[in-house]
């Protein structure tokens, strides 16, 4: 055999192995995302079955007893973690990963309408924020005003956030909305049922919150963005 065909050969086996490495490559990643949305969608299943049966029994709970149970697991921070990597991953237009989102977003509702139902009731004043971004790059603050929440949750682990995809098509989400009567002009906050438009620094956001309110706020959620 002629060197010429060997290194021929060679180059030839080389590119076959290659070729191989990045399909098998590919199948586990895509393998490994089919997994990891499974798990998700499997744990909002779960949550959102525990939020409704936590809920008929708070109906009946007594006020000192319900209001340390209104808060989500800290399973629901893990599962957020992992649908906003998900998202990255597979973008945010992925059919699967809107799916999630929708989910997710009736999940927080759901929670957001138990904890001022429990408040009226009971008489609290638990400290919320609702946070309306966008990911279809219309909202250049975005970014920094989610990473600003992320921030005052993890000083501030009381704090109770919400975060919502403005642009996301759920029928619920949009009646939210207008319920709550946030504009679109993003980034959105609802702090304690006062609303604030735009974002310039950590310390402005920290003002918008009433006096004393993040050192007694009473429960934690998430920060998507």
């Amino acid at each position: 055999m002629s060197l010429f065909i060997r290194n021929i050969l060679i180059s030839l086996g080389i590119t076959v192995l290659l070729i191989g490495t990045v399909t098998y490559a590919i199948s586990y990643l895509n393998r490994a995302r089919i997994t990891e949305l499974t798990a998700i969608e499997d744990q909002l299943s779960i949550e959102t079955l525990s939020l409704e049966t936590q809920f008929s029994l708070l109906e009946t709970a007594p006020c000192e007893t319900s209001a340390s149970s209104t808060a989500l697991s800290s399973e629901l921070t893990n599962l957020d973690n992992r649908l906003s990597y998900t998202e990255n991953q597979l973008g945010s237009d992925n059919p699967q990963v809107l799916q999630l989102k929708k989910q997710y977003s009736l999940l927080e509702i759901r929670d957001y309408l138990i904890t001022k139902k429990l408040a009226a009731a009971c008489k609290t004043k638990p400290v919320t924020v609702l946070y309306f971004y966008s990911n279809a790059g219309d909202c250049s603050e975005c970014d920094k005003a989610g990473y600003a929440l992320s921030y005052l949750r993890d000083t501030y682990p009381s704090l109770r956030v919400y975060s919502f995809d403005y642009n996301l098509d759920l029928g619920a989400l949009k009646t939210f909305i207008a319920v709550t009567k946030v504009k679109d002009k993003l980034p959105a906050f609802v702090i304690s049922d006062q609303h604030y438009y735009g974002f310039t620094t950590l310390e402005e956001l920290e003002k918008q919150f009433p006096k004393g309110a993040l050192a007694t706020s009473t429960a934690t959620t998430t920060v998507r963005q």
